[in-house]
């Protein structure tokens, strides 16, 4: 039996892991959860995640890892090569730093469950619109200086660590909402590089098994 994640297909937090996965080389399958549908609440998926998100990580032995920077961890742990994280202590709370201003300060503002909030409290598509945009762009400008004074070529470095598992969505999730990467010249580099890197091309949303056409 292999890992089985519980996936959607452009939703970021699962996406991160995906390319976590594909970078280490770990074998998986993939479970869709229909975020839009609501899948995420029925009685079935709240057995294996109580707070009804994704992704989950069911392992071979049965037991179910959730949250994407615990998985990612988790995999650092159990495969550490190639590794995520640099082996200086400091270079790891940086690599940690940057990878949690996406995952803790940009995009808990922006998911499904807070945009539905902010459409049930009565704000229209262009209020949410620029609700997204602030929390993308100020997100964006606390790391290009980071990615510009640590990057070579990925977000910290010559080769893909935490930090570009969760900066690549990101720059996904930020051309839906249309902003534009221009100021952020360091970041698009990254996206960039990424691009050409096979993990990554087979972790994009548009190559999962659930992708739903434009």
């Amino acid at each position: 039996m292999t890992l089985l994640l519980h996936s959607y297909w452009r939703a970021t937090a699962p996406y991160r892991v995906r390319i976590g996965l594909n970078l280490k080389g770990v074998a998986y399958d993939y479970a869709p959860v229909h975020l839009v549908e609501g899948v995420q609440h029925s009685e079935g998926y709240k057995a294996i995640n109580r707070q009804e998100l994704i992704p989950a990580l069911t392992t071979p032995e049965g037991r179910v890892i959730t949250q994407s920077l615990a998985i990612l961890e988790w995999l650092e742990e159990t495969h550490p090569e190639p590794a995520l994280l640099p082996k200086d202590p400091a270079d790891r709370a940086l690599v940690r730093a940057m990878a949690a201003i996406v995952a803790c300060d940009i995009h808990p503002l922006n998911n499904l469950r807070v945009q539905q909030q902010l459409t049930a409290l009565g704000v229209d598509a262009a209020g949410r619109d620029v609700w997204s945009k602030r929390w993308i762009n100020d997100g964006f400008a606390a790391l290009e200086p980071m990615v510009t004074a640590h990057g070579r070529g990925f977000a910290f470095g010559a080769s893909p660590t935490l930090a570009d598992c969760c900066l690549i969505p990101q720059v996904y999730s930020a051309h839906r909402y249309g902003v534009w990467l221009d100021p952020y010249p360091a970041i698009a580099g990254v996206a960039q590089r990424a691009a050409e890197h096979p993990a990554f091309a087979a972790a994009h949303p548009d190559r999962q098994p659930d992708a739903q056409p434009a």
